[in-house]
């Protein structure tokens, strides 16, 4: 048998980590990479527990390993990146504005985006589930949440794409400068004239309600966000808001195609839709890795993880455990309340994942009212090369 090895920068174990995730929980359960100098837990439970212990696994330096490695400054408003009581205080401003009524209220707006993608290439005989829709719909919903015009839509979709990739033969995390790359991820000034002119025009966009939002910081202080908050909390919400959603969308195409039987159950049923999209949800997470900075000494399985360690959380992994799930590796569109990490778990469980869940919903719907059956052009498809979130950058199909 070969040496374990887990190397979130391989390109040959990137394209189908599950083998190697498979041995992590079998063999070691708490694993560490001496290349990186980095500890990794892979089973449902040690993965859940560690990301509800926000005391001894801090996200405050980071939840990617490229940040805390490289020493990044990181903004104040990133409550990725925050522990409280800091982060209860930006997360609680948001938690207000992603009500399951707002979020509801755009599935109408969200069945025309995916509309104004697709009805154009209906006839043809073919389309590709990234650029003709990933890329496209929830670019335009985040866009009209924050009332930014498409054409900057688009460039801030790209840099964030464009921060998070690494390129072939990188050895030093996020290629040849790695702590430049890393802190692009945070700059935002593109935001500062919309902020300004929002100010002065404001409507019924989130842009206006996290302008006007009062909240008690960390030292008790009754204030508003500031402009560097602002500027994280948007850019935020664009960027995240676009990455994963497009990388479930292209799930979504690629496994259908994997496992056809259960996409003609959903053409036969579309009640099953919804269920389908927490069934992929599991079994290809979107973000599969995340990274926490360790407080203090962790015993695992006999071994000490050491203070100042960095340790990845590997809930792509979790979401495969043979010990909680029942044959994980087998998609299955009728599993029953399929058990996943793909949100997180804990303070950090997404505050997105309403809206995540109903675009994969609406993009699902609207692909099969138009076309029943795909293949993927696996010669033409390509994955996107980051370390944190996984899936595809063109995922053409025929129809």
């Amino acid at each position: 048998m070969t040496e374990l090895r887990y190397d979130p920068y391989d390109f040959e174990i990137d394209a189908d980590p599950h083998p190697v995730w498979r041995r992590l929980r079998d063999e070691a359960p708490i694993y560490h990479n001496d290349e990186y100098d980095f500890w990794a837990l892979s089973r449902f439970e040690d993965v859940a527990a560690g990301m509800v212990d926000w005391e001894s696994m801090s996200s405050a330096r980071g939840s990617v390993l490229e940040l805390i490695r490289n020493g990044v400054v990181i903004p104040p408003g990133s409550i990725l990146f925050e522990d409280p009581p800091l982060h209860d205080a930006h997360r609680a401003i948001l938690a207000r504005l992603f009500t399951p009524r707002l979020i509801a209220e755009l599935e109408p707006q969200i069945r025309a985006y995916c509309a104004q993608s697709l009805d154009p290439l209906v006839g043809g005989d073919r389309f590709d589930f990234i650029a003709d829709l990933g890329a496209q719909m929830p670019m335009r919903v985040i866009g009209m949440l924050l009332g930014i015009p498409e054409d900057d839509q688009e460039a801030i979709r790209d840099r964030f794409d464009e921060g998070l990739s690494i390129e072939d033969g990188d050895t030093n995390m996020l290629g040849r400068r790695p702590k430049e790359a890393a802190e692009g991820l945070f700059q935002h000034s593109e935001f500062a004239s919309y902020i300004e002119w929002r100010r002065k025009h404001p409507s019924d966009d989130l842009m206006t309600e996290l302008l006007e939002a009062r909240f008690v910081d960390d030292e008790g202080v009754e204030r508003t966000l500031r402009d560097e908050e602002l500027l994280s909390y948007i850019g935020l919400l664009a960027g995240a808001g676009n990455e994963t959603t497009t990388r479930l969308i292209g799930w979504t195409g690629h496994l259908l195609d994997q496992f056809p039987d259960e996409r003609r159950a959903l053409v036969e049923d579309r009640s099953l839709v919804a269920n389908a999209i927490e069934e992929i949800l599991r079994y290809e997470a979107p973000s599969p890795v995340q990274a926490r900075y360790v407080t203090k000494d962790i015993e695992y399985y006999g071994q000490t993880v050491p203070e100042g360690a960095s340790i990845l959380l590997l809930n792509g992994s979790a979401n495969r455990d043979e010990r909680v799930i029942e044959d994980p590796d087998r998609l299955d569109v009728r599993r029953k309340n399929p058990r996943h990490l793909s949100f997180g778990y804990g303070i950090h469980f997404c505050l997105g994942a309403s809206l995540a869940r109903l675009e994969g919903i609406v993009a699902l719907d609207e692909v099969l009212k138009r076309w029943p059956e795909w293949e993927v052009d696996r010669e033409a498809a390509t994955m996107a090369r980051t370390s944190t979130v996984r899936g595809w950058k063109a995922l053409p199909v025929r129809i």
